[in-house]
């Protein structure tokens, strides 16, 4: 079994999540051979509005959260409020230190960072955020111009859409290529912009 858990917050960017979720539960749906789970989890259980307006509630509180693999954390401008939170910087380096693999899309980086675990790390983020992700840390090796980062333990994606590019590179490293271009056809993704 494998178990994702998707992390919401106010502000979070909605294609941040939604993206890795549509890939993930697509996924697991599909295919339920494959013993794929995938959950929201949030510091409240009330309603959380997204940075567009989109409200929507957390399917568990970090409290009560079950177990799980592969952390994905979005971005959006509540990441800015979330720095320099001891909380949360101590919930991510216990679970780097548990051995999760850490996820992020846009500036969900700024967060991994503000804890630490970036440090001595290739990552990236939200072209509009590179120079905040270098702030955060001296010791992150920024990246520019890549959709995603994988650097082992932890893997962090540009912004908002890079998102479903590294779920589907997620489904590649944990399964199969083939396993991530049934899923890509399922949601009918094809990277190829009208503009």
């Amino acid at each position: 079994m494998t178990t994702f858990a998707i992390v919401l917050f106010p502000d979070v960017e909605e294609l941040d999540w939604v993206g890795p979720w549509e890939v993930l539960t697509s996924w697991a749906k599909h295919f339920p051979d494959d013993d794929v789970h995938v959950f929201t989890v949030a510091d409240t259980t009330d309603v959380i509005t997204c940075a567009k307006g989109a409200r929507v509630l957390a399917d568990h509180p970090w409290d009560t959260a079950p177990s799980f693999d592969v952390l994905v954390y979005p971005g959006g401008q509540g990441t800015r409020r979330q720095l320099g939170d001891e909380v949360i910087r101590g919930r991510i380096r216990k679970l780097t230190e548990a051995g999760a693999l850490m996820t992020s899309v846009c500036t969900g980086s700024l967060v991994y960072g503000d804890a630490g675990i970036l440090d001595g790390r290739p990552a990236t983020t939200h072209w509009a955020a590179l120079d905040e992700l270098r702030a955060v840390s001296e010791y992150i090796d920024v990246r520019t111009g890549v959709r995603w980062v994988d650097d082992g333990h932890v893997i962090t994606a540009a912004g908002v859409s890079a998102g479903i590019d590294m779920a589907l590179h997620l489904i590649c490293r944990l399964h199969s290529e083939e396993r991530a271009h049934q899923v890509k056809l399922a949601i009918q993704y094809d990277p190829a912009p009208p503009v």
